[in-house]
């Protein structure tokens, strides 16, 4: 099928269309993290309407281009279709796609139904091109919300090679060339326990004040000129079980934001090293993310008038062990909140940019 018929202004409007269509379809069909299967079927449905092969590998479903060529690089359009649970705030059914003054709203609407139906859209307006310069894969997926073992994760390892990869969240758009990675630490503050009636020179609780001040104050010695330095943020603090007991220790959490100055490896061990208490990483998969801003696909958005930026906020790449972009319709803040919505607007013009970018890109 030629460029000059698959680019009618027709087809895209359609695609469009259909594009909102699917997102209110979504927004109706709860799809807590790890509880997406209808979402998944939803999806599912597209693919067959539009005569798209595709797989499902738990309630992840993704499908190749129709000329998939192995000796090919391969580019991997990403977004999840699961959501967390609507905050009490909600004036609105939080599953009841209504649009007013232009606004579509529905819990995952912005975060990050928006992104996914336009990568759908996409994929399949490029689905059939046979003379791409990249392979494309669309990979609709799960318990991103969780970082859960059943999401983009664990599909990684049942795609073909994956080069290159843009991932579909909130960006207005423009270019996130850079994302911090995530550790996760459990403190411990160890002392005597003892009755609260006699002297005790060595309290859990005691130590705290300095501990709280030395996370506070310390300080990595690599800033990054996207993502800034590296952010560390005590956000739990437990100890104590009656008003007469001083505990033997105080339990902490420790979340560390990590830019793309260091890996995750290199900030655990140094963490460990000189913090005043005992320090263990949950888990160090959740990697900060970047990609050359001379990148030809950077390049090809920067052409369309995007900006680049570093991200402050986790997502999907931190799966990915290739250059990515994180990349969608939508606004960052408002995830997460009471009334979540979208602009309809900001959908459809998300796909024609998506669309131009990867005509500048792909085409031969």
């Amino acid at each position: 099928m030629s460029l000059i018929l698959k680019s009618s202004y027709k087809m895209k409007k359609e695609l469009k269309e259909k594009a909102v269509d699917l997102l209110k379809d979504l927004i109706s069909i709860k799809s807590f993290s790890g509880m997406e299967d209808k979402t998944a079927n939803r999806i599912e449905k597209w693919f067959l309407d539009n005569k798209i092969d595709y797989k499902r590998t738990n309630n992840n479903v993704w499908a190749k281009n129709k000329f998939y060529d192995p000796n090919k690089p391969t580019l991997l359009l990403n977004s999840h279709h699961d959501t967390v649970r609507p905050n009490s705030a909600y004036t609105k059914n939080p599953y009841k796609a209504e649009i007013e003054d232009g606004k579509l709203f529905g819990l995952g609407s912005n975060d990050a139904g928006g992104a996914l139906v336009s990568l759908i859209a996409l994929f399949t307006f490029y689905y059939d091109y046979d003379n791409l310069k990249y392979n494309i894969i669309i990979a609709a997926t799960g318990e991103e919300e969780v970082a859960g073992k059943n999401g983009l994760s664990s599909l990684i390892p049942k795609l073909p090679k994956i080069d290159l990869a843009i991932v579909g969240e909130p960006t207005e758009m423009n270019l996130a060339i850079a994302e911090r990675g995530l550790i996760v630490f459990d403190g411990v503050i160890n002392g005597e326990p003892s009755h609260a009636a006699h002297e005790n020179h060595d309290s859990s609780i005691m130590k705290l004040p300095k501990i709280l001040n030395w996370f506070n104050n310390f300080s990595f010695d690599k800033k990054s000129d996207l993502l800034g330095p590296v952010k560390i943020t005590v956000t739990q603090v437990e100890a104590g079980v009656q008003h007469n007991v001083v505990p033997a220790k105080v339990n902490l959490v420790i979340d560390v934001r990590v830019n793309d100055m260091y890996s995750n490896e290199e900030i655990s061990e140094i963490l460990i090293e000189k913090a005043p208490c005992k320090l263990t990483p949950r888990s160090l998969r959740l990697g900060s993310s970047s990609i050359n801003k001379d990148h030809e696909l950077i390049k090809s958005g920067i052409k369309l008038g995007r900006k680049t930026y570093g991200s402050p906020t986790l997502s999907d790449q931190a799966s990915l062990n290739c250059p990515s972009l994180k990349m969608g319709p939508g606004l960052s803040t408002r995830s997460h909140t009471a009334n979540e919505y979208i602009y309809v607007n900001e959908i459809k013009e998300g796909i024609e940019i998506y669309i131009k970018m990867l005509k500048i890109f792909l085409i031969k």
